[in-house]
């Protein structure tokens, strides 16, 4: 946004006829004031165009939070924001946008940061779509000694690389290199039915209800409890006491609802 924000305006336009609407959006939180100043400046000169600013608040950078923040509409479970008259897309995509309409370019590079406590040179990096993630981390100074595990995406929603042979792909947002005494998950203990998870889950989901009808396979309870409706923000992971393995075992049991509903359309 600071360096490109002319351009995602211009996008946003674009966006904006496309769709068919007269007012667009723009949510920042409000620990980046320089964004903010820069983007709100720049809005002036764009009809219909707004910048707002957030309170820092995770997971609020998902769609359906952003809806509740900036319109206050809540999507109804299992529904799309265009249910409630909304249509969310990110900066990136935005600036996307613009060069596929203004200079007819594919999306053939992104913006990945590459980061971690004990990496040499944290940097945010334009690359094109198909570089190793080792080319990456040598630019930012190497492999630190005291690596752990390697988070394709931020901590808590990446999933741990199995190795650094891999490309960048249009989904890749992020690297993090994760010091060892960081890297190791707590033993697991039983669940004390506390309630933390229930709390926390942006989507108002019980994650530890779920977690138990995935381990006996029940999909057909899963769905009923809207496991469709988890956004795999790791708030129930980070906060459960008993360390247990909330979120992975979330992301099975909606894989497997999926193909269940994909059945049924047959």
């Amino acid at each position: 946004m600071l360096e490109r924000g002319e351009e995602i305006l211009i996008g946003t336009k674009i966006l904006m006829k496309g769709l068919g609407v007269n007012k667009a959006m723009i949510g920042i939180e409000n620990n980046k004031p320089d964004a903010i100043k820069h983007m709100t400046e720049l809005a002036k000169g764009y009809e219909g165009i707004e910048v707002y600013s957030l309170k820092v608040k995770y997971p609020q950078g998902a769609e359906k939070q952003l809806i509740k923040a900036l319109i206050n509409r809540e999507v109804p479970s299992g529904k799309l924001p265009i249910e409630v008259g909304a249509v969310v897309n990110n900066a990136g995509t935005a600036y996307a946008v613009y060069e596929a309409v203004q200079k007819n370019k594919p999306l053939i590079e992104r913006v990945v940061t590459l980061t971690g406590k004990s990496v040499e040179k944290p940097s945010n990096f334009q690359v094109r779509v198909g570089t190793p993630v080792t080319d990456l981390v040598e630019a930012a100074g190497g492999s630190p000694k005291d690596t752990g595990k390697v988070i394709g995406g931020g901590p808590m929603m990446g999933r741990a690389l199995l190795s650094l042979d891999v490309p960048v792909v249009k989904g890749t947002s992020g690297i993090l290199l994760m010091p060892d005494e960081e890297a190791h998950r707590g033993v697991v203990s039983n669940c004390i039915r506390c309630g933390k998870c229930i709390t926390v889950c942006p989507m108002g989901l019980e994650p530890w209800l779920l977690e138990k009808v995935v381990m006996h396979e029940d999909f057909e309870r899963a769905e009923a409890e809207k496991i469709m409706d988890c956004i795999e923000c790791g708030s129930c992971n980070y906060t459960c006491p008993a360390n247990r393995e909330l979120l992975d075992y979330l992301r099975v049991g909606k894989s497997a609802v999926g193909k269940l509903m994909r059945t049924r359309k047959k």
